[in-house]
């Protein structure tokens, strides 16, 4: 395994952070604790979940994602092992859920952070992220952004943080991040951070993979000059970035064939540039997860690599692109792919 400090942080986290959101849905219980054993083995020390998963999201099994990781704490009593990161769901008329009405408030974030350290067996969470934000922002796969003049959202952003610092203080949170966001909001974050000595966010959770390289755009250079991580999910882009769906193996009970509206990966320029990415992995004799990972582990904007997987050969594959360089001739044929056929899935 290979390993990263945390921005402005001592902590060495692991390039490969262990996914979660499967277990309780498309994972049992059983399932999610060999997983978490075999990542621990190979060197695996940080963990990503929230209190909306199980996703797909579903009133029955919400929460039971962070009740898994809890049990497997006080099993095998790794907790001091881990950095543990969750997340505090955001309103539901931007993300919709059946958690709570309001948004980031002071009674909304009691409720989350002692709810969540309840079900995880736990005093306190490492890394607690804003899963979404509490206004409306082109987030979620919306290209553009459409200002609403008549939106009701006030700049709360400072009051956020504010509440974050009394739990920080508490020893209950130890470090911030945001997910899902844009760069004004990053910046509004760091901004508070600079002039008035509250809490720097450390990392941004947004989806980043061949697909999708949106976080270039704005993100990155934020990432490398103001030293906020990127912790990229659906990195596989539900799987789609995979041999299987090409080669027709195993996708019965594949994430796009079970759960169909998840349809951010299907388009036709999607499937287009996957063939494309797919036909560049087996000329370099590897697969095309494998390619894709390693694209990603490789960015210097990127702190650790959330991955996910529902069996345990996908497991074991996606940890091991860890130890694959990719050289400047595959990232070149990477780029000339980008450039022909950019973010068909944002």
């Amino acid at each position: 395994m290979k390993y990263k400090k945390l921005p402005n942080t001592a902590i060495d986290v692991s390039k490969i952070c262990l996914g979660t959101m499967t277990w309780g849905k498309q994972n049992t219980e059983e399932e999610g604790h060999r997983q978490m054993d075999y990542a621990v083995e190979k060197g695996v020390n940080f963990f990503d979940t929230a209190e909306l998963y199980a996703i797909p999201k579903e009133k029955e099994t919400q929460g039971s994602t962070e009740t898994i990781i809890g049990n497997w704490f006080k099993k095998t009593g790794k907790r001091e092992n881990i950095f543990l990161a969750s997340k505090i769901a955001g309103p539901p008329e931007f993300n919709e859920h059946f958690i709570r009405e309001e948004g980031f408030t002071e009674a909304a974030f009691d409720d989350a952070i002692h709810t969540s350290l309840k079900r995880l067996q736990t005093d306190y969470i490492d890394l607690y992220q804003l899963h979404w934000p509490d206004r409306a922002t082109n987030c979620f796969g919306q290209r553009d952004y459409v200002h609403d003049e008549n939106e009701q959202w006030e700049d709360n952003i400072q009051q956020i943080l504010q509440i974050l610092e009394r739990y920080i203080k508490q020893g209950k949170i130890r470090y911030i991040g945001l997910s899902n966001d844009v760069p004004w909001s990053v910046m509004r974050y760091l901004e508070e951070h600079k002039f008035n000595g509250l809490p720097r966010i450390a990392t941004v959770q947004n989806p980043y993979n061949l697909l999708n390289r949106t976080y270039e755009i704005g993100l990155a250079e934020i990432s490398m000059r103001e030293n906020v991580g990127l912790l990229p999910y659906s990195p596989l882009g539900f799987a789609r970035l995979t041999d299987k769906y090409i080669e027709n193996k195993g996708i019965e009970d594949a994430r796009l064939t079970l759960f169909p509206e998840m349809a951010r990966y299907n388009g036709e320029r999607s499937l287009i540039a996957t063939q494309k990415y797919y036909n560049l992995a087996k000329k370099y004799n590897m697969s095309l997860a494998t390619l894709a990972l390693a694209f990603i582990n490789a960015q210097p904007f990127v702190t650790s690599t959330i991955i996910g997987a529902t069996k345990m050969e996908q497991l074991e594959e996606n940890i091991a692109s860890i130890n694959v360089d990719l050289d400047e001739e595959i990232l070149s044929e990477i780029n000339k792919i980008h450039n022909e056929i950019p973010n068909p899935a944002p």
